[in-house]
Order: C-alpha cells, then structure tokens, then sequence
C-alpha cells in the first residue's frame, strides 16, 4: 500500500481525527472534503477545536435504541408487579380468607380464588358478578361475588347466620349453595354449576325458539315447586324478594332450579343495585301492593311468578318498548286479551309451533290469578303447583305431582265461584272473577279458546 499515492474519501459522513503516519501523510485535504466530524493536522482543524457531536444519524439510532430499552425494562417491571400481586392474593387467599362448606366438597379456598378472574365471567346482575370455574378433580361450580355489601362486615353474625341457613336448604328445584368464602372485602358464594343458563338469558336469546310447549310448562311447574318449598317447608319460610326469569336456571336436562333466594334482603340493606330496584324487586316483577306498603311477603314472591309465567306464554321481556312507553307484560296481556277468547291466542309465543289451547289457557289463567292487583286474592305457591300438577300437560313432567291439598284449600274455595259472563267477554269482578275464570277453565266446564 505504499504505492498509494491518492484516494477519495469525500462526502462520506466520516468523523474521528485523521492520522497523520503512514500513508494519510501524503493525502491532501481535499481527498477528506465533505466530512465535518474529521479533524487533525493534515485537514488544519485541530481536534480539540471540533465539536464532538455525534453524527445526525447516528444519535437519532441511539435514542431510538435507548426508548426501546426503556419500554421494555417498564414492561418487565409491570409484568413482574402483576405477577406478584397475584401470587400474593392467592397467598393472601389461602391465609386470611375464611371458607364455610355446606356439604362434602373436594376442592380448596385457592381453588375458587383461580376462578374469579375476568375471563371467567358467565354473568352480571343485582347480586353480584358470577364466574365460572373448573375444579381440579373434573366438578364445575359458579362462584358468585357479591355486591353491594358495603355496609355489612363479612363477620356480621346475622348475614353468616343467613348464609347458613340457606346453605342448609336441599331441594331438587333449588341450586345448592356449596360453600361460602369471605375475608374483610369480599364475599364468594359457590354454587353447583347450571349448564344451560338462566331462564331469562334462553327464553329471550336465540335459543328461545328451542323451548317447546311442554318444555315451558315443565319450567313452569318445577320453578313453582321450588319456591313453594321456600314458602312452606323452610322454617321460618323463605321469601324470595326477587323471583324473575333470571333468577330460574336452567341445568344440562333444562330442570328449573331458583336461584338467588333471600340475596335480595342483604342488597336493600347493604347498599343500592343498579339492576334491582334501589327497594326490593326487579322493574317489571314488583307487585303494584309495594309502592305503598314499602313490604314484601310471600304473596310478593306469587306476583312475581305470575310475570315469569307470562314470560313463558309470551315469549316477551317483563318490560321493554314494545308494550309502549311505561307499559308492562302485565298491561300489556290485560290490554291485548280483555278476556275475549279469540283474543287470547294472540299474545301467544309465535316461535312455539304446537300448543295445546286448553294448556295454554290453563297457564294463562293461572297466571293472571298471580297478578292479582289485591294480594289477597292471591293464590299461594303451594295452590300454585296443585293446579299446575292436576292438569294434563303436568304429567309429561319426570317430577311426581304433590298430595292433594284439603278441602278447603283456594281450589276448592274457587270453584264454588261463579264465572259471570256476556257474550264472548268475561267481565272481572274485584276478587272474584279471576279466579272463578281460571278455576272453570281447571274444573273442565269451559273451553276458553275456540
């Protein structure tokens, strides 16, 4: 190379200071033109006189390389922050929180805390948001966390001796509460898993065209069996406060199971819900008695049944716009059927492709004594299901019917009641005609629909 005599090294974007030994000394200042970062002798700009400032170029690539590093290290340190909070709510979970089991259960307080992430939401009502979850040994459950219990301690005897005693109640159309979970900020209820939903959810969704007749009359009668259990073989008797669609799950072989029995009490007290009535009740589901008694009692629970049974013969929500600006199912159905015959099969479900007429009215009938505007005349649940389980369409259900009620049980006391009649319209006397409507139609004496 020490032939080399010249070389271009101009417009290069070079910078550093240009040796002045070897074969740089013979190369002139203009081999090097168009390099302001190049300093030294040969070039007459002494180093020290330089700026020192990075290329352009070059400082950009080193920002950009700097801000990647910095995000990452910020991404490392929120991951790592997540990841022991975790760890530390699940160690918190198996060390402060308290599990109260209501029968053999094969699975931990740790087991249940991996459930309730958000991934596992199922669900979102006044009670509370429900996750759903499977356990290690192959079981399903759904864990329940409660709202609106700002005000009531997790120790409180009176909520745990609630607990309990719902915990205790067994019965084939009530879902079973499992276990309960609480520390100081959090209440769990863990609940046998219902595959098919709620009521609510598969009468108005899709599926809803699914539930046949004799399907919506077997929902019908074990959802009544359930809370007639509640209402007269629990002591002291449980009531419901919040009956609705939604409240009525549905399991694997779509067996009605009520669910959310006596929740509703500790939500009017321990802080409003944005689904309930800041009272007691659903919008749609309070009985008219409430707005001026400020109670509930089990002829509460029966009105609100008696929506849920229109629900099933209509096929519509309780309330929404299609009835009409501040008009309910329970208008609605009034307004619409006026108790002309013709007129009642119209309010039918037109997704349903067979309906036995003389079912259809005997549940319709059933369901407007439900609705009764004095809660008096009020059937009880019990009565309820006796009349529902008499009627044909009640032996398709696998569910055994109940013993007969006595003599002077409200069946018998209707059907001593005269259907007063003109023409094609029935006219309602106060407290006396619908259920001498319902109960001639029970008795066999009248074909209601042409």
């Amino acid at each position: 190379m020490k032939s080399l005599t010249t070389a271009d090294f101009s417009f290069n974007n070079l910078s550093g200071e240009l040796p002045e030994s070897g074969q740089f000394s013979v190369f002139n200042a203009s081999s090097f033109a168009g390099n302001p970062y190049l300093c030294g002798a040969l070039l007459n700009n002494p180093c020290n006189a330089t700026k020192t400032t990075s290329p352009p170029g070059k400082s950009h690539n080193a920002f950009k390389l700097v801000f990647a590093l910095g995000l990452l290290l910020c991404s490392l340190i929120f991951a790592t922050a997540a990841i022991v909070k975790a760890k530390s709510f699940k160690k918190t979970g198996a060390n402060s929180w308290k599990m109260t089991t209501f029968q053999k259960v094969d699975f931990s307080v740790s087991d249940i805390l991996e459930c309730v992430k958000d991934g596992n939401v199922i669900g979102r009502g006044g009670a509370g948001i429900v996750y759903h979850g499977k356990m290690p040994n192959g079981p399903e459950i759904a864990v329940k966390k409660l709202l609106g219990f700002n005000s009531i301690s997790s120790h409180d005897h009176g909520f745990r001796a609630e607990i309990k005693t719902l915990g205790n109640i067994r019965h084939r159309n009530i879902v079973r509460l499992l276990a309960f979970c609480s520390n100081k900020d959090t209440n769990l209820l863990v609940y046998e898993y219902m595959r098919n939903g709620s009521l609510g959810e598969t009468l108005h969704g899709k599926k809803g065209g699914f539930l046949s007749w004799n399907l919506r009359y077997k929902i019908a009668l074990e959802s009544a069996k359930g809370l007639c259990y509640l209402h007269h073989d629990c002591s002291p008797l449980i009531v419901h406060r919040d009956v609705k669609s939604n409240n009525i799950l549905l399991n694997s072989s779509f067996e009605a199971h009520v669910a959310d029995f006596g929740l509703a009490k500790f939500l009017v007290d321990g802080g409003a819900s944005q689904c309930m009535s800041a009272i007691a009740g659903s919008y749609g589901y309070i009985a008219p008695e409430y707005a001026y008694t400020l109670r509930v009692d089990e002829k509460s629970d029966v009105y609100s049944f008696g929506v849920v049974l229109l629900e099933l013969i209509t096929g519509r929500r309780p309330v929404g716009g299609e009835f009409g600006e501040g008009v309910d199912i329970v208008q609605w159905t009034k307004c619409s059927t006026d108790c002309r015959r013709e007129e009642v099969t119209r309010i039918l479900d037109p997704r349903l492709a067979v309906v036995p007429k003389d079912e259809a009215m005997h549940l319709f009938f059933v369901a407007l004594l439900c609705i009764q505007e004095n809660s008096i005349e009020r059937p009880t649940m019990r009565e309820v299901v006796q009349m529902l389980s008499e009627f044909p369409a009640a032996r398709r259900s696998c569910s055994p019917p109940p013993p007969p009620l006595p003599a002077t049980n409200f069946i018998s006391r209707c059907r001593r009641r005269a259907l007063m009649r003109k023409s094609d319209k029935i006219y309602w006397r106060p407290n006396e005609a619908a259920r001498g409507a319902c109960l001639s139609a029970f008795a066999g004496g009248d074909d209601f629909i042409n």
